[in-house]
């Protein structure tokens, strides 16, 4: 598989928006699969341009570092629940350089204004990237507080409640998340999580937030 690390951009030093003129951003949204059209060599061949990065969850540290070193445009992400999206620095585990993280903070990319929430609802006793019930609730109330100038966009991991929750008990969706929906009406919702054994879920549009929801799974090319 192609090598990102050593070419990965240095971390952003702050969150400054990107001297873009008005109109529609087209975001690349990912999550969850290490696509074989994104991850390859001669990537972004074939991709149209596209002005700002979406990482929903769940993808290795080194393809976080692939896209910030192959597309010239903030990568944004937020964690997954599986632990690995940080990479090996000699005998240390380190966040992946060059990207953006977005958990518990509002960050101005592209220019949009996007919150972050990553992990998920707990499910079991032990493991990385879960939350209590209580614990959403707090930290995205905080988030809420800090979104209160409006945000574009919520990037998550879980999904919300609503048609893209899975069936099983571990792919829920998350209460708090619709709350924070309800309260600063995001246009678009962005998250990861949800596979495509239960068939690829369509878009749809929060009937009390008016907020676009999208399953990031895999890749999209999306216009806001």
């Amino acid at each position: 598989m192609p090598g990102a690390a050593q070419s990965a951009r240095p971390a952003p030093m702050s969150d400054s928006a990107s001297p873009l003129p008005p109109g529609p951003r087209r975001l690349l949204l990912v999550a969850d699969y290490v696509h074989p059209f994104i991850y390859r060599t001669a990537f972004p061949q074939g991709l149209p341009e596209v002005d700002l990065v979406l990482a929903a969850g769940d993808l290795p540290g080194s393809y976080l570092e692939f896209l910030a070193s192959k597309l010239p445009v903030p990568v944004v992400y937020v964690r997954g629940n599986h632990a690995n999206e940080d990479v090996t620095e000699g005998d240390k585990r380190v966040p992946p350089r060059g990207v953006i993280p977005a958990h518990g903070r509002v960050v101005t990319a592209a220019g949009l204004r996007i919150a972050g929430w990553g992990g998920v609802p707990r499910y079991s006793e032990k493991g990385p990237g879960q939350y209590t019930e209580a614990q959403a609730r707090r930290g995205l109330g905080w988030l809420a507080w800090r979104a209160r100038g409006g945000v574009d966009v919520l990037l998550t991991h879980a999904p919300p409640l609503g048609p893209h929750a899975g069936s099983d008990y571990a792919h829920r969706g998350c209460a708090a998340i619709t709350d924070f929906m309800i309260r600063r009406h995001p246009r678009l919702v962005v998250h990861g999580h949800i596979h495509e054994y239960e068939g690829r879920k369509p878009d749809y549009t929060d009937p009390a937030s008016g907020a676009e929801v999208i399953n990031a799974y895999g890749y999209r090319v999306v216009e806001l």
